[in-house]
């Protein structure tokens, strides 16, 4: 793990002050010549250091990627797969040969994906993305994924593909403002802030920071409304998801959401902030 360069600066000039033939490299000035080489040389070291964690973190995922049965090889196989394109025969890896790069990553449609063990089988969650937006795969593109996992799949696993709408979150919030700062619409009341909706954008925000397949907690939602400028006290009365039934692809009656959850398609959207009143 990379060093910070105090650490390092600590190290060379403890070895400047016990070398007798430096002696005379003494001055407490950080502005002291030899000081500032040292800092020079640290700083370099630091980012080398720093080169060298991220080296061996792309190696590791690189060698975590290649293991087969792992969900991680699963994960990074779906990822990989390109709409349109076969796959060389017997082989889990496609033949670009002659295409350029832009088509290539445009073939890649699906963009996001996570695999879990799911008893005895991998839940292999997968989604796509318009304009920032994610949201599943049309039918054909299902159906070609589909074929290509089967084609990949090593025998003998079993599996499920979820490419489902979203999880969507309904929230019931009871936002304590400043009068000062937010009207009673929630809207900034600065000129140059009229129009915009900062409670609105900070769930937005939050969930947009929230990984593929990655826990929804409560306490963390809340605190990034705490953090809201004109947020007094942000107050979740009811939070509640639905999911879909994938036997009749219509949304299920919405459950509540205690403390924390997982998106079972992988991810929410968050259709309307109704739910939300701002009291004094």
């Amino acid at each position: 793990m990379a060093r910070n360069i105090e650490v390092i600066q600590k190290q060379m000039l403890d070895a400047v002050s016990a070398d007798q033939n430096l002696a005379e490299l003494n001055s407490t000035s950080k502005f002291a010549i030899y000081r500032l080489f040292i800092f020079i040389v640290s700083y370099a070291h630091v980012l080398l250091e720093k080169l060298f964690d991220t080296h061996k973190k792309e190696v590791e995922d690189i060698i975590e990627q290649k293991y087969p049965h792992r969900p991680s090889w699963y994960r990074s196989k779906a990822l990989a797969f390109q709409y349109g394109f076969d796959l060389i025969t017997d082989t889990d890896k496609y033949d670009n040969t002659g295409f350029s790069e832009d088509i290539i990553e445009e073939s890649k449609i699906v963009k996001y994906s996570a695999v879990t063990k799911n008893g005895g089988q991998l839940l292999i969650k997968i989604a796509s993305e318009n304009e920032g937006v994610l949201q599943p795969l049309d039918e054909l593109q299902k159906e070609a994924f589909d074929f290509y996992i089967d084609e990949i799949t090593d025998a003998g696993v079993n599996y499920i593909v979820v490419n489902n709408e979203p999880d969507i979150l309904l929230l019931t919030l009871q936002i304590f403002r400043d009068p000062l700062v937010l009207d009673q619409y929630g809207m900034r009341i600065l000129p140059d802030g009229g129009g915009t909706y900062p409670v609105e954008d900070a769930i937005l925000e939050y969930m947009k920071e929230l990984p593929f397949n990655g826990e929804l907690v409560l306490f963390d939602l809340e605190t990034k409304l705490k953090a809201v400028e004109g947020v007094r006290i942000p107050n979740i009365v009811n939070a509640e998801s639905q999911i879909i039934d994938i036997n009749t692809g219509e949304y299920k009656d919405p459950e509540p959401i205690t403390v924390r959850t997982i998106p079972a398609s992988g991810y929410f959207t968050v259709p309307d902030f109704k739910g939300v009143s701002y009291v004094v």
